[in-house]
C-alpha cells in the first residue's frame, strides 16, 4: 500500500508574524498542534505571550518574540532571538498585516505607507533575513506568505491593501524563483473574507452580509478553514509545490463581482 502523505511538523521551527491576534495567531497554534516549535512574532507582546501559554498548555513550544515588521533592524533581531530560543528555522508564514478602508482621494501619504510598509516591505524584509540564514547554513525551508483574494480581484476603498497584496503574490514568485535552488519552497495562500475579532463588525454588517450573498458557499470564512492549504504548505505532503498561490475562499473569487 502506498503510504499516505505526511502533515506532520515535528522537528520544524517556524516563525510567525503577525500572531498577536486572528488568522496569524491561529495558524502559530495549528503548527504548534501539527508538532513544530513555533516563534510568535508580532508589536504586542501582552497577547503573544498569551497564546504561547496556551499552545504549552497543550505540550507545545513556543516563544513570544516583539517584532515591527518595517523596520529591518527589527526583523534582523526577532529571527536572531527565535533560534537562539528554539533552533534553526524552518518555516516563514508572512501573515503581519494592516488595512485602511478609505477611498482613493481620501487615502493619506501616511495611510499608503502604512499599509505598504507592513503588508509588502515588512514581508519582504523577514524573507530576506529568514532566507539569508538558510542558505549561509545550506539549509532548505519553507516560506508561506499569508495574500488575499484581493492580490486578485478588487473591492472598493482599499487601493493600498488591494496593492499590497498584488505585490505580495508577485513577490511570491519572483522568491520561489530565485530561492528553488538552495531547496527553499515559497507559496502563498490567499483567503476570502475570513470571520476574525478584527473583521467581524464589518462582516456582520448589512454592507457584509451583502458581501456573504456573494459567496458561492453563502457563509464566511472561520480561521479553520485554512489549516489544510496551511498544513500542505509546511509539511512534506508538500514537498514538490513551490510559486503557488492556494485560493480559500469559498467560490468568491470565482463569483460575479
Amino acid at each position: 500500500m502506498t503510504p499516505l502523505p505526511s502533515f506532520d511538523l515535528s522537528g520544524q521551527v517556524a516563525l510567525v508574524t503577525g500572531a498577536s491576534g486572528g488568522i496569524g495567531r491561529h495558524l502559530a497554534l495549528l503548527l504548534a498542534a501539527a508538532g513544530a516549535k513555533v516563534a510568535l512574532a508580532a508589536r504586542r507582546a501582552d497577547r503573544l505571550a498569551e497564546a504561547a501559554r496556551e499552545i504549552a498548555v497543550d505540550g507545545g513550544v513556543a516563544v513570544p518574540i516583539t517584532l515591527d515588521v518595517t523596520r529591518s533592524d527589527s526583523v534582523t533581531a526577532a529571527v536572531a532571538a527565535a533560534e537562539q530560543a528554539l533552533g534553526p528555522l524552518t518555516l516563514l508564514v508572512n501573515n503581519a498585516g494592516v488595512t485602511v478602508a478609505k477611498p482613493v482621494l481620501d487615502h493619506t501619504e501616511a495611510d499608503w505607507d502604512r499599509v505598504l510598509d507592513t503588508n509588502l516591505k515588512g514581508a519582504w524584509l523577514t524573507a530576506r533575513e529568514f532566507a539569508a540564514r538558510l542558505v549561509s547554513a545550506g539549509r532548505p525551508g519553507r516560506i508561506v506568505n499569508i495574500a488575499s483574494i484581493l492580490g486578485e480581484r478588487v473591492i472598493p476603498q482599499g487601493p493600498s491593501y488591494s496593492a499590497a497584496k498584488a505585490g505580495l503574490i508577485h513577490l511570491t514568485h519572483v522568491l520561489a524563483m530565485e530561492l528553488a535552488r538552495y531547496k527553499i519552497l515559497v507559496n502563498a495562500l490567499a483567503p476570502g473574507f475570513i470571520e476574525t475579532d478584527l473583521t467581524s463588525r464589518f462582516l456582520n454588517s448589512e454592507a457584509g452580509k451583502r458581501l456573504v450573498g456573494r459567496i458561492p458557499l453563502r457563509r464566511l470564512g472561520q480561521p479553520g478553514d485554512l489549516d489544510g492549504a496551511m498544513l500542505l504548505l509546511a509539511s512534506p505532503a508538500g514537498a514538490y509545490i513551490t510559486g503557488s498561490v492556494i485560493i480559500v475562499d469559498g467560490g468568491h473569487s470565482v463569483a460575479p463581482i
